[in-house]
């Protein structure tokens, strides 16, 4: 959409807007203002543009519920953001005056309202009302949600990257942003900062593939790799293609024309396989995508210092969910293109950069999936049903001294680890 006139983003549409609910309330009950006076000065006395910027006091009454937890979620909070830097920073007390500098010159206007996702454009991608002051329950998807989550999400999930196909959802269904993304995942669900998420990937993992998909879970269908990797790998590390990743942000302030400004040294296409930083039990998988982020020690150097002191606290390869979900790929078309000495999709040491070695060793690959074959899979023997018991990770303690009358694991098993045994030898139902 091209950009719009000032005076083309304030356009009231009487026609539309006043039949609906929220056209039946005064202007002047949410803006402020004399509704009566007849000089355009008199009549902004006291102007609010963004009533909804206070959303209990101008959005609560007909919306608690939503207003209650939406000053606690992301979107408001941006906390994911604060969660990063606390613990790159140190959380030094000393170093927080630059960085909150830093991130209200830099960070702060991705905060959203709730006009801005209802009613406007975002202020940080030019504002303007999405049909003439109409508050839509749906936001439109892409001048609200890509309008801000563009150059990865929007890029990814539309198509919009050279070469590269949009996301199945998106292509073959049509599908928006909430079909997925619901109602209590963008107001958030807290009541307070203690409860509240420390950033996307914190608490229940909404929505899950799963959760549209069942039969795809381990056990639910006869697919031999749901099987074998369903309980190992997310689903993007065998459905998701490649997606953007960058280098090398730094931010400052344009001596010439005072506004703030960032630049990064590469943006680039990835496809990589990590090990999951983030293995909980919402999200056991061993491995997920990663992608590069551009955050780098001195990115904030403008502020100041040395604001990152632990900097290596957190990787720059970080877990990724890649919106751009094909049923085929290249690294789900056979077994060879993960097991294999010549595979090139795992994020193995010689791919990060020296300076950033120990950030990374918690997603970094140390040794690549043994060889397998498909008939390997297909032919393995199922676990006894009281192997429920036994831990996860004893499985070579018996199976390669023979004790307790184990039957010896085969000579071409020695270079597999507990881990890889239950991607073949599943246990009898």
């Amino acid at each position: 959409m091209a950009p719009l006139e000032p005076w083309e983003k304030a356009i009231v549409n009487a026609e539309t807007f006043l039949p609906t609910a929220h056209g039946q309330i005064a202007c002047v009950d949410c803006h402020n203002g004399d509704q009566s006076a007849t000089d355009k000065a008199a009549a902004h006395a006291g102007f609010v543009p963004s009533p909804s910027s206070e959303p209990e006091k101008y959005c609560g009454e007909c919306h608690a519920e939503q207003t209650s937890t939406y000053q606690f979620a992301l979107h408001s909070t941006q906390q994911g953001y604060w969660t990063a830097l606390d613990t790159r920073g140190g959380n030094l007390p000393e170093n927080h005056p630059a960085l909150e500098e830093m991130f209200g010159n830099h960070c702060a206007t991705c905060h959203t309202t709730c006009g801005e996702c209802h009613v406007s454009q975002p202020k940080n991608v030019g504002g303007g009302l999405f049909t003439g002051h109409v508050f839509e329950a749906t936001p439109p998807m892409t001048r609200s949600c890509t309008a801000c989550h563009g150059s990865r999400v929007g890029n990814e999930f539309l198509g919009k990257n050279e070469g590269i196909p949009g996301d199945v959802h998106f292509r073959e269904a049509r599908m928006n942003c909430v079909k997925c993304h619901e109602g209590s995942d963008l107001h958030g669900t807290a009541t307070d900062m203690e409860t509240a998420e420390a950033n996307r990937y914190a608490g229940t993992e909404t929505p899950k593939c799963v959760d549209c998909h069942p039969t795809t879970a381990p056990g639910g269908d006869n697919n031999p790799m749901h099987q074998a990797h369903g309980d190992t790998l997310s689903c993007q590390v065998c459905h998701s293609v490649t997606y953007t990743s960058c280098d090398g942000c730094h931010v400052a302030v344009s001596k010439t024309s005072g506004n703030p400004f960032f630049e990064t040294d590469a943006t680039y296409q990835t496809f990589l396989i990590g090990r999951n930083p983030l293995q909980t039990d919402e999200r056991p998988y061993a491995y997920v995508p990663v992608r590069h982020i551009p955050v780098t020690a001195d990115a904030y150097e403008y502020y100041g210092a040395n604001l990152l002191p632990d900097f290596n606290a957190l990787p720059t390869w970080v877990y990724s969910t890649p919106h751009n979900i094909q049923k085929n790929t290249p690294q789900n078309a056979s077994c060879e293109a993960c097991h294999s000495e010549e595979t090139k999709i795992f994020l193995t040491a010689d791919k990060v950069r020296p300076e950033e070695l120990d950030a990374n060793l918690s997603v970094i690959v140390e040794s690549l999936p043994p060889l397998v074959t498909m008939e390997q899979v297909l032919n393995a023997p199922a676990m006894p049903a009281e192997h429920a018991e036994l831990v996860s990770n004893s499985c070579t303690a018996c199976h390669t001294t023979g004790i307790r009358n184990a039957p010896l694991s085969p000579e071409d098993h020695v270079v597999y680890k507990d881990e890889n045994c239950s991607g073949c030898h599943k246990l009898q139902k």
